[in-house]
């Protein structure tokens, strides 16, 4: 066990002294050489991908791939997808593929709003809230013009204020809620920019306001910061067609069969918590796939998207279905807060490269295009668990990757891929089929 002692100064080696650092705590020089060798080839990429974070040292590949055939809203996209997981861009594609011919994925904006607060303690008569909000927001609006200037031009901008009562949770708690539209932005660095105005003018307000007195004229301002639940930052997916559509979809229902046993794995992550976040979680395997390969934030849309699943007090699945006259009718609708301008989105030369291959969307089409991905793993998840069993297929994707942990040679991988065409996939008949063929290669 090594001593404890404080580190300092780690920030300001260089990276090849962080390195070498590293190397020395773990008494292994040889890896210097293999930390080396994730490097970017081109000095000036590795110089920007360094600076995204701090303490870089390395950099750490995870496969970019892309799902063809998705037709949304009538038009075509190749669509990139940043995932480790090996059925998800398969189970994205063949879902797409299959939608194609059947009107594919119909996508609805329904808002566009994102939320900042700054939180503060009042002591005060509440009610004069009422006649001093006019007042307040004309205060707000004038006093960040220099900050909302630009947004404005683009349509969006500050939107709205409130002063929520929060008193019955916290002694003398209150917000100041403000509403956004940061347009083609994710819009954190312009939010909360102006939450940290909005926090000191507040303090001005109080102290020079004729509606309060006393007491009244000071407030103690907690922390000012957006909100990455977005409850009216909302996108809707649907799925529509004929339930005869499903006649071939497996060997052993029919369309009828099939689509009965979907409508109930689907009410199932309606009502029972711990299926519907294994539900839920195959609908972020699509969307955080999306969000990474477009440099967005996918830990925030993940955080919301949870939320706004329990927004009723129970945790529950974020799509709905209804079968009604013979036509099958799937919707998901899900809060997403995307950006197609600043931030990675600018800088990544992939994340780049991801918004060329959707043909540069706007931030509300990226919302679209996002959602009908994730509708797409959550359908494909679905068929398989209703019909075949998700670890059939999910095994056979896996396979390369047991291969490889097994150290299996080029030769050994394609007589095993040939072999598990007809066999089940597991690890340990991964592991025996190798040591079969390991034994009958020494013994010839």
């Amino acid at each position: 066990m090594k001593n404890k002692s404080l580190i300092t100064g780690f920030s300001k080696l260089s990276k090849d002294d962080k390195l070498k650092f590293i190397s020395e705590w773990l008494k292994d020089t040889e890896l210097i050489h293999e930390i080396k060798s994730f490097w970017h080839n081109d000095v000036k990429v590795q110089k920007l991908l360094d600076e995204f974070s701090e303490n870089t040292i390395t950099n750490f590949p995870i496969p970019f791939g892309v799902a063809p055939n998705f037709l949304i809203n009538d038009k075509e996209y190749l669509v990139p997808m940043v995932i480790e997981e090996s059925s998800v861009i398969a189970a994205a594609a063949n879902s797409a593929k299959f939608w194609f011919d059947k009107g594919g994925f119909q996508a609805e904006i329904l808002g566009t709003k994102k939320i900042g607060q700054v939180h503060f303690l009042w002591k005060g008569d509440a009610r004069k809230f009422e006649f001093a909000l006019k007042d307040l927001k004309e205060k707000l609006i004038r006093e960040t013009y220099h900050i909302n200037a630009n947004m404005k031009k683009r349509g969006g901008g500050i939107l709205d204020f409130e002063i929520v009562d929060m008193t019955h949770a916290m002694p003398d708690y209150y917000q100041l809620k403000a509403t956004f539209d940061t347009r083609d932005s994710m819009g954190a660095n312009f939010i909360n920019s102006c939450l940290e105005e909005f926090a000191f003018i507040l303090k001005d307000f109080f102290s020079e306001s004729e509606y309060f007195t006393g007491s009244e004229k000071e407030c103690t301002v907690i922390m000012s910061i957006l909100s990455n639940y977005t409850p009216e930052c909302l996108v809707n997916i649907k799925l529509e067609t004929e339930v005869e559509n499903f006649a071939h979809i497996d060997n052993e229902l029919t369309a009828e069969q099939f689509v009965d046993k979907f409508e109930k794995a689907v009410r199932i992550a309606q009502v029972d918590v711990h299926r519907a976040t294994t539900h839920n979680k195959g609908i972020f395997n699509g969307i955080d796939s999306i969000a990474l390969a477009t440099g967005n934030d996918f830990r925030a849309i993940e955080a919301c998207g949870h939320t706004y699943a329990a927004r009723d007090g129970q945790y529950k699945s974020l799509t709905d279905i209804e079968i009604r006259n013979g036509i099958f009718t799937y919707n998901l609708t899900v809060p997403l807060a995307l950006g197609t301008v600043g931030g990675l989105t600018s800088l990544h030369p992939l994340a780049k490269f991801s918004l060329r291959l959707l043909d540069n969307p706007e931030a509300e089409e990226l919302m679209k295009i996002t959602a009908a991905v994730g509708m797409a793993n959550n359908f494909g998840a679905l068929k398989s668990l209703v019909t075949k069993g998700i670890q059939k297929g999910h095994m056979k994707m896996h396979l390369m990757n047991i291969l490889n942990s097994l150290k299996a040679s080029d030769a050994e991988k394609k007589q095993a891929v040939e072999y598990f065409k007809h066999h089940k996939v597991s690890y340990s008949s991964v592991q025996g089929f190798l040591e079969k063929i390991r034994v009958i290669s020494v013994n010839k």
